[in-house]
């Protein structure tokens, strides 16, 4: 409903694999830091780089439910510049390795066929 917030929020779900700062997001609001951050936080009750984050993780489930990719390639989408960091990010957020999250998924999705 915020115009302001609407733009950097688009512009993390456009580009979520680029190194955001809250400074740029806030440049992309036409706000100062302090303003944007206060206002995001209110608005969608995280903190931007939080929601950033769950965007990432979001994206990453959705890529490791439903194609076939290494590791890498997956990290680099969500904007990680290596799979091992990005396997601790994942397992940290959604509480198991992405490696035994596509399998999980993989073996659902054949269960249910």
């Amino acid at each position: 409903a915020d115009p302001r917030l609407a733009a950097s929020i688009r512009a993390m779900h456009h580009e979520p694999a680029r190194s955001w700062t809250v400074e740029q997001l806030a440049r992309t609001a036409a706000l100062s830091r302090s303003a944007y951050f206060q206002r995001f936080t209110r608005a969608v009750g995280l903190p931007p780089m939080e929601y950033l984050l769950a965007w990432r993780m979001a994206l990453a489930k959705d890529l490791l439910s439903r194609r076939r990719m290494v590791m890498e390639q997956v990290a680099e989408r969500v904007g990680y510049a290596s799979a091992s960091t990005f396997s601790t990010a994942f397992a940290r957020y959604v509480g198991r390795p992405p490696k035994a999250y596509a399998r999980e998924r993989m073996q659902t999705r054949s269960d249910a066929a």
